[in-house]
C-alpha cells in the first residue's frame, strides 16, 4: 500500500467495531516478530522503549534524528501501517510529524504535557496540517496527560480536564484521544461518554480492565507502552540468570 493507503487503513482500524490492539515495538526485530503474529493489524512504536534501547531516558532525551531513524527502520521492515510515539513533538509538532511521515509512519501520538490548552490545540493543528501538506491523512492519537500528571487533584476535575482537552483535540483534527493512566472501568466509561465512542485510546497496565470490557465500553484502541519491552527484558534476565548459574536454554522455538 501507499502511505495514504496505510493511513486510511489505520483510521479504519480505529473506527472498526473491533478493538484495535497494538503491541508496542522498539526496533526491527521486535517489529517483524509482532507483525507476523496472528491478529496483528498495525504496528505502534513506544518512545520509552526506543530511547532505552539507544541508551537514553524517556522524555525527548533521545535526539530526534535518532528517533526518526529508528521509526524509519521499523516502517521499512513491515508491510503494516505504523503509528509512532512522537512524545511532545520535540518543540515543533508539525516538523516532527512531517519527518515521521517521511520515515514511513502514517499515525502518531503527540503529548500535551498539560500545557495551556491553546498551546496544546495549536500543536494538534500543526500535526494535522503537516499530514495534509504531505498528502497523507495522518492518524493523530492526541495524548492528554491529565491523569499522568494528576497528582492528588480531585478526580472529577481531572476527568473534566481530560474530556475538555479530548474534545478540543478532536475539533482540531485529531483522529483519537489517548488518555494514559491507571484507569478503572468507571473512569474509562466516563471518558468515552464525554469524548466519544471509538474516540478514546488507553494504555493497558497491570490491573487495567480486560480487552473485552474495554471494547464493550467503546474504547477504540489499546496499547502497552513500555510494558512489552519490560516483559521481554524480564524473560532475558530470567534466562541469563539460569545460564550464569550453570543451566541451559530450552529448545529454540
Amino acid at each position: 500500500m501507499t502511505l495514504s493507503g496505510k493511513a486510511a487503513e489505520l483510521l479504519r482500524l480505529h473506527l472498526d467495531p473491533e478493538l484495535l490492539v497494538l503491541v508496542n515495538v522498539w526496533d526491527v526485530i521486535s517489529a517483524t516478530t509482532v507483525s507476523g503474529l496472528p491478529g496483528c493489524r498495525a504496528i505502534a512504536t513506544a518512545s520509552y522503549s526506543i530511547a532505552a534501547s539507544h541508551g537514553y531516558p524517556d522524555g525527548e532525551r533521545i535526539p530526534l534524528d535518532e528517533m526518526i531513524t529508528a521509526i524509519g527502520r521499523i516502517a521499512a521492515a513491515v508491510d503494516l501501517p505504523v503509528t509512532a510515539d512522537l512524545e511532545a513533538g520535540y518543540g515543533d509538532a508539525g516538523t516532527t510529524v512531517r519527518r515521521a511521515i517521511g520515515a514511513g509512519a502514517v499515525g502518531g501520538n503527540i503529548e500535551d504535557q498539560m500545557r495551556p490548552l491553546g498551546e496544546a490545540v495549536a500543536a494538534v493543528q500543526a500535526a494535522v496540517r503537516a499530514g495534509e501538506a504531505e498528502g497523507v491523512p495522518f492518524v493523530l492519537n492526541a495524548r492528554t496527560d491529565a491523569y499522568m500528571l494528576a497528582a492528588d487533584r480531585d478526580p472529577a476535575a481531572v476527568r473534566a480536564d481530560a474530556i475538555e482537552r479530548g474534545r478540543a483535540f478532536l475539533d482540531a483534527g485529531a483522529s483519537c484521544v489517548f488518555v494514559p493512566g491507571r484507569l478503572d472501568a468507571a473512569t474509562v466509561g466516563a471518558l468515552v461518554e464525554g469524548i466519544g465512542q471509538r474516540k478514546v485510546s488507553v494504555i493497558w497496565t497491570p490491573g487495567s480492565p480486560g480487552q473485552q470490557e474495554l471494547a464493550a465500553l467503546g474504547v477504540a484502541r489499546i496499547s502497552f507502552g513500555p510494558w512489552t519491552q519490560r516483559h521481554v527484558l524480564a524473560a532475558l534476565a530470567d534466562a541469563g540468570t539460569a545460564l550464569l548459574a550453570g543451566g541451559s536454554l530450552p529448545p529454540a522455538r
